[in-house]
């Protein structure tokens, strides 16, 4: 099942593969490692894989890379998502000695073309500025992005952690639509539903990204009371529609109206393919408000 983020594209799996974690896999960083992922994701109807320049020390976009080189079949099935604009101090960023963004027009060409060179790919998909910049320059971007799309380079835009206001000031720079705004959404963090950011993509008729849906694997491996009760509610769930927690949970994200694309972070094989089978589960509403209840450990109003 796909899903197009706007209604000019593009066109993505209906849940997402984030490669953040994956120089962090118990079982190994190396190629075969990867390329055993990718045909996993693949096989379960996930065709779209979410990269930042910075993730794994600025070195996970290579490490993918180099598996497409092994095997460049796989370059014709699948999507790539990356982000650019965070300047990390460490062993590969010689010279910067502070946390900081830059979203100059110089450096998101410069990181996007290293990020095309890394990834042994002839085109991003979709781009993002990671974070919101307190110094952003909106025509900087704009420039930017209006370069990196007439160049072929780079299909289609968007951002992630932005505002509403953010959203809007930089698509008042752009001819051309911002496709997505990728935010952080669990249980735990819900402010999406009340801050404007879930209104604003149905306003738009846009569909947001969702990073870190599982809490960075809190959900699964409880050890506050909130995070029991959610669990709970998730296995008894889980027990009634004879399926998996991980369905029940991808299923509640997919259950909302702004049509949110989760974005996986798991290194195990089977919990991919677990996920990829709320593609067709469906909630009922009060199921839907149960999930809330018992992540936000609060009634509704």
């Amino acid at each position: 099942m796909n899903v197009s983020l706007s209604k000019e594209g593009p066109v993505f799996s209906r849940l997402v593969y984030g490669c953040w974690r994956i120089h962090t896999d118990p079982k190994g960083a190396g190629t075969d490692r990867i390329l055993e992922k990718i045909e996993v994701c693949i096989q379960s109807g996930i065709d779209t894989f979410d990269h930042a320049d910075l993730y794994g020390e600025y070195e996970n976009e290579e490490r993918f890379g180099t598996a497409l080189k092994i095997r460049p079949d796989i370059k014709e099935k699948i999507k790539i998502v990356t982000k650019a604009g965070i300047q990390l101090p460490g062993p590969n960023r010689h010279g910067i000695t502070i946390k900081h963004y830059d979203t100059s027009a110089n450096y998101l060409v410069h990181s996007a073309e290293n990020s095309l060179r890394k990834l042994n790919v002839d085109k991003i998909d979709l781009l993002l500025i990671h974070r919101p910049d307190p110094l952003m320059d909106a025509d900087e971007i704009a420039k930017a992005f209006s370069s990196l799309k007439e160049s072929g380079k780079v299909l289609y835009f968007g951002v992630s952690n932005f505002t509403p206001f953010q959203f809007s000031l930089l698509q008042s720079r752009l001819d051309f639509p911002l496709v997505t705004n990728q935010v952080e959404f669990h249980p735990f963090h819900t402010d999406p539903l009340v801050n404007g950011v879930f209104d604003q993509a149905q306003e738009l008729r846009i569909k947001p990204m969702i990073w870190s849906p599982t809490a960075g694997g809190r959900v699964f491996r409880p050890k506050r009371e909130q995070e029991t009760v959610l669990y709970n509610t998730l296995e008894d769930l889980a027990k009634k529609k004879d399926t998996s927690p991980d369905a029940v949970l991808f299923a509640w994200y997919l259950f909302h109206p702004a049509n949110l694309v989760p974005v996986l972070g798991t290194n195990d094989p089977d919990r991919i393919r677990s996920a990829a089978k709320s593609v067709h589960l469906r909630l009922e509403k009060e199921e839907w408000f149960r999930i809330l209840e018992a992540g936000t450990g609060k009634r509704v109003p």
